[in-house]
């Protein structure tokens, strides 16, 4: 789960600890995913997060269904 994180970087356990450590602000490679418009954001970031929604949802019914036998 967790498909609307699309917006944030994703950088490696690595290169947090290298950012932690890097006073000087050095490192630079801030690398974000990116939109045309803070609307399109807006639109793939809704898109996403109803998305999750679905897959909280059929886990849920899954889960539901286990335990009470039901489909």
């Amino acid at each position: 789960m967790g498909r609307s994180d699309f917006l944030y970087a994703d950088p490696s356990w690595w290169s947090g600890l290298a950012r932690t450590l890097d006073i000087s602000g050095t490192l630079g490679d801030h690398s974000y995913n990116e939109s045309r418009s803070g609307e399109d954001a807006d639109r793939r970031a809704t898109k996403e997060d109803w998305y999750s929604v679905g897959d909280d949802l059929a886990h849920a019914t899954e889960c539901y269904s286990k335990v009470h036998g039901e489909k």
